[in-house]
């Protein structure tokens, strides 16, 4: 699998993301549903913690990739939903430093929504991976 990187600017680079990312020669892709905070029995975890909620989705994607066999560093585009865009923001070092030690350069969109699934959720990350 070849994965191409397109960044005509800079800036996305201290965001841990990446503009554009063709992928030819892919065998496999994973399209993921949106990962929440929640614990393996489906209940919300960490109510009013963005940065705790951040890293239980993050952790729960992960297990997802993992039991379909994908390293995070498959992962070539995210879609963020969360219902308070600045504590998100004010929390994506925890998305920057996790992905970027992995290794992963991925395409991201961060859409800021009236609610999630559960009043509780704060945040929702939604993946798509190619391995090849």
């Amino acid at each position: 699998m070849e994965r191409q990187i397109t960044n005509p600017w800079t800036w996305q680079d201290q965001d841990g993301f990446v503009q554009a990312c063709q992928v030819q020669g892919g065998q496999k892709v994973l399209y993921c549903s949106g990962q929440l905070s929640v614990d393996p029995n489906g209940k919300p975890m960490h109510p009013g913690d963005m940065r705790a909620q951040i890293n239980a989705a993050l952790d729960n994607l992960e297990t997802l990739l993992k039991a379909a066999g994908f390293p995070l560093t498959d992962i070539v585009r995210l879609n963020i939903y969360t219902t308070d865009v600045d504590a998100c923001l004010k929390n994506f070092d925890v998305f920057i430093n996790r992905l970027t030690k992995a290794g992963c350069r991925h395409t991201c969109s961060l859409f800021g929504v009236a609610r999630l699934a559960w009043v509780e959720t704060m945040v929702e990350i939604e993946a798509t991976a190619v391995s090849g």
